[in-house]
C-alpha cells in the first residue's frame, strides 16, 4: 500500500483515513484528503456498495453510456469520487465486521461517516465506540441537520438548497426559485469537513486527543447565504433578488450580448467612468442619476437598462475588447465544457482527466482536481480505484492489519466481508 514515489511529499502523507461514506458530499470530503496525500480506506457493503455506482452515465467500453450495458461500464460518479482510495466490503451489521472495522480505527488517525444523524451509533461503529479504542482518533460526521439532530430526515443537496433559501438568492422577483445548477451543499459541507479534521489534527498535535467533527449541510450553506443581509435590504427597500444583475453594487453583474453574456464590474469611480467610456457614453458620468454610487445603486433598473441597450449590438468578443481596453473587469460567461478545458486551470491540475481503468476515454472527459497549490510539497492521488467492491481486501487486510488467508476465508463465510 505504499504510494508512488511520484506522489512522496504530499502535506497529508502518513495520515490513515477510514472513509464510511457514500454519494458525493461525503466521498468529496476523503476525495479531498486522498488527493492531499492521505490514505484513505474506503468501506463499502458487501452487497450493494456506494450508491454513486449506480449513477448515470457510464463509461465503458461503448464510450459513455446512459444505461449500464456491460458488467464493467463505470458510473462516471464513482470515478471520479473513488479516485486514489483503497475499497474493501464490511457489513457493519455483522459483528465479525465490526471486528475488522476496529481494528481498522487502531491503525487509523481519521474516520469520516456522512450516515442520517445517529445511524453509526445504532450501528455501533460512532465516535464514542472508535474513541475506545482509539482516543487519538478524529471522527468527522457531515449530515445534513447535525450529528445531534433526530427529526431532520435525510438530506439531498436539493432540500438543502431549499431549506437555506439560497435558491432564492437568485432569479427575479415574482418569479419561481432557482435551483443553483452544481450541488453547492453537497459540496460544500464537505470543504468545512476537511477544515474541521484538520483542526482536530492541529489540537491533537497540543493534547495527544482527537475529537468528534461535526458539520450539517443546512448549515454550511445557511453561513453563506447569511453573508449578504436580507432584512437590511429589505428595510431599505432594495430588491433581494434581481436576476442577473446586483442592484447595491450596480453596475454589477450579467448582461447581454449580440451572441451570448458577459459578467461585467463597475462598482467604484473609475471603473464606471471606464464602463461610460467604453460605451461611447462618457457624459453619463456627469449625469445627477450616475455620477456616484450611491446615485447608481438607487437608479439601478435604468442603468442596467441602458448597459443592455449597449451590449446588446455588439458581439460578446467586442464588448470584452472594449470593457478591457479601459481596465473594467469583464468576462465571458463561458459553458462548463469550455471552463474546464481553460489553460489554467488544466496547468495547475484544478480539473483533471476521467478515463476508463480498462478502455480509456473517447472524448476529453475531465473531475475536479485538488484546488491547492504549495511551495513545498504537491497534491495527487494514488493509483487506487475500488473498480469492484472490495477490491483491495487483501492488500488493506493483510498489509495494514496483517490478516492470514484463513482469516479472511472466515469472514467471507461469515458474510463479514
Amino acid at each position: 500500500m505504499s504510494n508512488g514515489s511520484d506522489l512522496m511529499h504530499r502535506p497529508l502523507e502518513g495520515l490513515t483515513v477510514i472513509d464510511l461514506t457514500r454519494a458525493l458530499a461525503g466521498p468529496y470530503c476523503t476525495l479531498l484528503l486522498a488527493g492531499l496525500g492521505a490514505k484513505v480506506i474506503k468501506v463499502e457493503e458487501p452487497r450493494g456498495g456506494d450508491m454513486a455506482r449506480e449513477n448515470s452515465p457510464y463509461l465503458g467500453r461503448d464510450g459513455i453510456t446512459v444505461e449500464r450495458n456491460h458488467d464493467d461500464d463505470l458510473s462516471l460518479s464513482h470515478l471520479t469520487r473513488a479516485r486514489g482510495k483503497y475499497g474493501v466490503s464490511l457489513d457493519l451489521k455483522n459483528p465479525a465486521a465490526r471486528e475488522v472495522y476496529f481494528d481498522l480505527v487502531k491503525q487509523a488517525d481519521v474516520v469520516v461517516e456522512n450516515f442520517t444523524a445517529g445511524t453509526a451509533d445504532r450501528l455501533g461503529v460512532g465516535y464514542q465506540a472508535c474513541k475506545a479504542v482509539n482516543p487519538r482518533v478524529v471522527f468527522a460526521s457531515l449530515s445534513g441537520f447535525g450529528a445531534t439532530d433526530r427529526d431532520g430526515g435525510k438530506a439531498m443537496d436539493v432540500i438543502v438548497q431549499a431549506l437555506s433559501g439560497a435558491m432564492f438568492t437568485s432569479g427575479e422577483p415574482g418569479h419561481p426559485p432557482v435551483r443553483i445548477g452544481i450541488p453547492v451543499a453537497d459540496m460544500l459541507a464537505p470543504v468545512f469537513t476537511v477544515i474541521g479534521i484538520l483542526a482536530a489534527i492541529e489540537q491533537r498535535h497540543k493534547t495527544g486527543a482527537g475529537q468528534h467533527v461535526d458539520v450539517s449541510m443546512l448549515g454550511a450553506l445557511t453561513s453563506f447565504v447569511a453573508i449578504e443581509n436580507w432584512s437590511a435590504m429589505a428595510a431599505a427597500g432594495m430588491p433581494s433578488r434581481t436576476g442577473l444583475t446586483v442592484q447595491r453594487l450596480s453596475p454589477f453583474g450579467v448582461f447581454e450580448c449580440a451572441d451570448g453574456y458577459v459578467a461585467v464590474v463597475a462598482v467604484h469611480e473609475p471603473l464606471a467612468k471606464g464602463l461610460f467610456a467604453a460605451m461611447g457614453q462618457s457624459e453619463l458620468a456627469e449625469d445627477p442619476r450616475f455620477a456616484n454610487r450611491d446615485a447608481r445603486v438607487a437608479n439601478a433598473t435604468e442603468l442596467e437598462a441602458r448597459i443592455n441597450a449597449w451590449s446588446r449590438q455588439l458581439p460578446t468578443v467586442e464588448v470584452v475588447r472594449k470593457l478591457e481596453a479601459q481596465g473594467v473587469p469583464v468576462a465571458p460567461v463561458r459553458h462548463p465544457e469550455d471552463a474546464l478545458v481553460d489553460p489554467r486551470v488544466v496547468a495547475r491540475k484544478e480539473t483533471m482527466a476521467v478515463e476508463h481503468p480498462t478502455y480509456g476515454s473517447s472524448i476529453d472527459l475531465r473531475t475536479a482536481g485538488v484546488p491547492i497549490q504549495f511551495s513545498g510539497a504537491t497534491t495527487g492521488f494514488d493509483d487506487a480505484l475500488p473498480v469492484q467492491i472490495g477490491q483491495h481486501n487483501d492488500t488493506v487486510f493483510k498489509d495494514l492489519l496483517g490478516y492470514s488467508d484463513e482469516r479472511l476465508a472466515e469472514l467471507a463465510a461469515a458474510g463479514a466481508i
